[in-house]
């Protein structure tokens, strides 16, 4: 990972256009090819970002990303403050508490509790970033991406909506459909899920462990 504090300005062009003035900022570069702008406030998420795969180019004082579909994002450094790189190797990924894990293995064996007609293709699906707890089929033979989670938060969509753009461009599963479920999922969460199109499930576990009909609340 390389860490740069400079000071820049910003400019994204892409789905929309959106500039950040001049300001001393962080810039991260990862290994697996993604770049982020983060400010030392108001935000715990960067301020522009772009995701893999991409390209990115230093030269002159400019670093240009740009990806397949086109879209841009050129940072101009106006003062670089401090530039390091560290090798952080391989992580080997979060693990699930006791109860995610178990929800997960529960709704494996009985993803038809979820929504009739639905299937399981795989369970710890691998992608690039992380395995999609459970990949599932359709009736209509779409392939529904579900996150499972004891509580539903912002940031568990968020996951989720990064594991749908990357199975989105394989053909075998797009266009994929997101479902979201936890025991408890809270209101901010919800609205942006449902922003995005993804179906949130709340789930008792208890049900689930009796083996009894899943008692379900669908949003």
């Amino acid at each position: 990972m390389r860490l740069v504090i400079a000071h820049c300005s910003v400019e994204y062009q892409g789905r929309l256009g959106a500039r950040l003035a001049p300001a001393t900022r962080l810039i991260m570069f990862k290994a697996d090819g993604s770049i982020a702008i983060h400010s030392d406030s108001k935000a715990f998420k960067p301020l522009n970002w772009m995701n893999p795969p991409c390209s990115i180019t230093e030269a002159d004082g400019v670093i240009d990303a740009c990806t397949p579909r086109g879209e841009t994002l050129r940072i101009e450094v106006h003062e670089v403050l401090f530039d390091t790189a560290v090798e952080m190797g391989n992580d080997p990924g979060l693990e699930k508490d006791g109860v995610e894990a178990e929800l997960q293995a529960l709704l494996a064996a009985r993803v038809a509790a979820l929504r009739d007609g639905l299937t399981l293709i795989d369970r710890e699906y691998p992608t690039d970033i992380g395995p999609v707890d459970l990949l599932c089929r359709d009736d209509d033979g779409r392939t529904v991406v579900v996150e499972v989670k004891r509580v539903g938060e912002i940031a568990g969509v968020e996951q989720l909506v990064r594991y749908q753009e990357r199975l989105d461009r394989d053909s075998r599963f797009a266009p994929t459909v997101g479902m979201f479920v936890a025991e408890r999922i809270k209101p901010q969460a919800k609205v942006f899920a449902q922003s995005r199109g993804i179906a949130c499930v709340e789930i008792d576990l208890a049900a689930l462990r009796d083996g009894a009909p899943a008692r379900l609340t669908l949003f």
